[in-house]
């Protein structure tokens, strides 16, 4: 999940580095580092902390080196501290590296290399990186197709990266070879971007869009040289390897906060647009009930969607949540049996293979390590087998089609919703659960399980979303954010939900404890009187989502038994609705939807609710800690 970057060209490496890592900081912000090259030297400077605290550790220094390295850190081995932070050098203070991920095998490397005379000054696994470097460089091995006679530096990082297990991506300078950046990447994402005389490597496009926008993704088992003068990749066997850039579709303003406080407020603003997006590319707008193609085009084969008897999920965290909507809308509109497991589980106890399966894999990103391994695990096992019928179908939903998921799965729903910032998700969950609305609805037209008028229902109602969330978010904000005034000092929340909603309720309470810091939980509102009941009293507000539908009366009844232990009551509802008045201590209202749309509009106010509390305590709502927008590692 840490942040990456390098830059190698004319300009001052060291604001390029940090201008790139502020737009990296998102994957982690435990402590910060940089690593640069002048006259022969090897310069590093490290803070403990925010970024910022870099930054100042370098105001005012000049430093016109023309190439370096970067790093922002979210901590697995060592605590966030300054001698953890990266860079990692070896003990000559020659070589240093940056790194996202794990080794693995660290230790035994770690006190084979102390026999040695490394000397260790740290806590990580990185460093062991740097000293096997520069062993190799001290001692290189020289076999057939080595590349060490022409190029020791490069051939030095192909023999370390060799011996080291786990996932990683590195990026390595050394001062005895000052035009050379040496890049790598193993189960963890990093890009090169393409410029005119100066070339870029990052963990993630924000920090290299401001420069360009050809960018190369480096594959698994993949390293590269970038040098003043080109790019060179290689296998880690050492074979030169041939490929060529494409072209990002990409506005660096997409980046920016365009005069909102914080990024998590500007991208809850942002759905209307990304639902109509969504909209605009998958739904045939004028589509009616007489009309002989179908409603919605998502450009998938045929014989990926024909013939299915049952859909498994696998996702972690807020797309777990938008895939227990799709879940629902799955069977309830297509009659498909669905299941939905956390992808962290699935790839140590999967379940059963079934017979004419389709795969999906959910994951913002693109490079979610649990979710590609699950993926790639289940693509293999059915690949395995003889029987035609348990043969892979595999689908993605990502919001990055560039992403990892992509080349290991062809067959894709962009879920259009731009570059998402803040670590907690907001409209990436949305534009994850309209992905689920057109798959369900797809599926349905296939197999003729939904009546043309009923679909032509559904499709006037989508068409309505974007302007109903718009008067969501204007009419309910500063109400929000007066109510947020009452929970300073509120230590738990319960979120109550059923149906499509209960999803919801999970949500609402994973973004309230993402970055307000308390203690949330969503349960199904028919279970609370099965044991959370017991933690009720005036202390513990409850957020109950009752949207009209066939479970809207025992929203409602659930919601009185927590009122009264005392709880005070907050209804997500819809408006101008009498019994919710009475029932309701405050009233977050949506317009009136049905059911089946619902989870799009009453998501909103859930949103706002835990923004307007982290903010109204004082946190960092863009950067919670502990958490990291990515989760590129086990």
């Amino acid at each position: 999940m840490c942040g990456i970057v390098g830059y190698i060209g004319t300009r001052s490496a060291s604001d390029i580095l940090m201008e790139g890592l502020r737009k990296l900081e998102y994957r982690g912000y435990d402590s910060a580092g940089l690593a640069t090259i002048l006259e022969g030297e090897l310069h590093c400077v490290r803070a403990k902390g925010k970024l910022q605290n870099l930054q100042d550790k370098i105001a005012g220094a000049e430093n016109p080196a023309k190439v370096g390295i970067g790093h922002t850190r979210w901590a697995t081995h060592g605590k966030p501290e300054e001698h953890n932070a990266h860079p990692h050098t070896d003990t000559y203070h020659r070589t240093a590296v940056v790194q996202n991920g794990i080794i693995e095998n660290y230790r035994e490397l770690r006190e084979t290399l102390k026999t040695k005379g490394h000397e260790f000054r740290s806590d990580t696994d990185t460093e062991v990186i740097p000293h096997l470097i520069a062993e190799y460089l001290k001692n290189p091995v020289m076999t057939p197709g080595s590349l060490a006679a022409r190029d020791p530096f490069l051939e030095a990082v192909r023999a370390t990266v060799n011996q080291l297990e786990g996932a990683f991506a590195l990026a390595v300078i050394n001062a005895d070879f000052p035009d050379d950046l040496i890049v790598v990447r193993q189960q963890a994402p990093l890009i090169i971007g393409f410029g005119q005389g100066e070339f870029f490597c990052a963990s993630d496009t924000p920090a290299i869009v401001p420069h360009t926008r050809a960018v190369l993704p480096l594959e698994n088992g993949e390293l590269a040289r970038l040098t003043p003068l080109g790019v060179e990749v290689y296998t880690f066997g050492g074979d030169r390897l041939k490929k060529h850039p494409f072209t990002l579709n990409w506005n660096p303003i997409m980046v920016e906060k365009q005069g909102f406080k914080h990024f998590m407020l500007k991208e809850i603003y942002e759905q209307p647009g990304v639902v109509r997006t969504g909209l605009e590319t998958y739904l045939d707008t004028d589509w009616t009930a007489e009309k002989a193609s179908p409603p919605v085009t998502l450009g998938l084969p045929d014989d990926l969607l024909e013939g299915l008897e049952h859909v498994q999920v696998v996702a972690c965290g807020t797309s777990w949540h938008a895939s227990l909507v799709g879940k629902y809308l799955i069977e309830q509109l297509a009659g498909l049996p669905t299941m939905v497991q956390y992808a962290s589980e699935f790839r140590y106890s999967p379940s059963p293979l079934t017979r004419h399966t389709l795969t999906i894999g959910v994951t913002q990103s693109g490079e979610t390590a649990d979710t590609l391994a699950a993926l790639e695990m289940e693509q293999h096992r059915r690949q395995q087998t003889a029987d035609a019928a348990l043969a892979p179908r595999m689908l993605g939903i990502t919001n990055r089609a560039e992403s990892s998921l992509s080349r290991l799965i062809p067959q894709i729903i962009d879920t259009q919703a731009g570059i998402e910032i803040g670590v907690a998700a907001t409209k990436t969950f949305t534009a994850q659960v309209m992905a689920f609305y057109f798959l369900a609805l797809d599926l349905a037209y296939r197999r003729g399980t939904v009546s043309r008028d009923r679909m032509a229902d559904i499709l006037e109602g989508l068409r309505q979303l974007p302007a109903q969330i718009e008067l969501v978010l204007e009419s309910q904000e500063r109400y929000i954010e007066d109510l947020a005034h009452s929970f300073g000092e509120t230590r738990d929340f319960i979120y109550l939900g059923r149906g499509i909603n209960f999803p919801i309720a999970l949500e609402g309470a994973l973004k309230l404890k993402e970055i307000s810091y308390i203690h949330a939980e969503g349960y199904p509102a028919g279970e609370m009187k099965h044991g959370p009941i017991a933690l009720l009293d005036a202390k513990v507000p409850v957020v109950a989502i009752a949207m009209p539908g066939s479970v809207y009366e025992k929203v409602l009844s659930n919601a009185q038994e927590a009122k009264a232990r005392d709880a005070q009551l907050i209804g997500v509802v819809p408006m101008n609705d009498a019994e919710a008045e009475y029932t309701f201590d405050h009233l977050l209202p949506v317009p009136p939807v049905e059911e089946l749309l619902s989870p799009i509009l009453t998501v909103i106010p859930l949103q706002l609710l835990a923004y307007h509390i982290a903010a109204r305590r004082g946190l960092d709502v863009d950067q919670p800690r502990n958490l990291a927008k990515s989760v590129t590692v086990e």
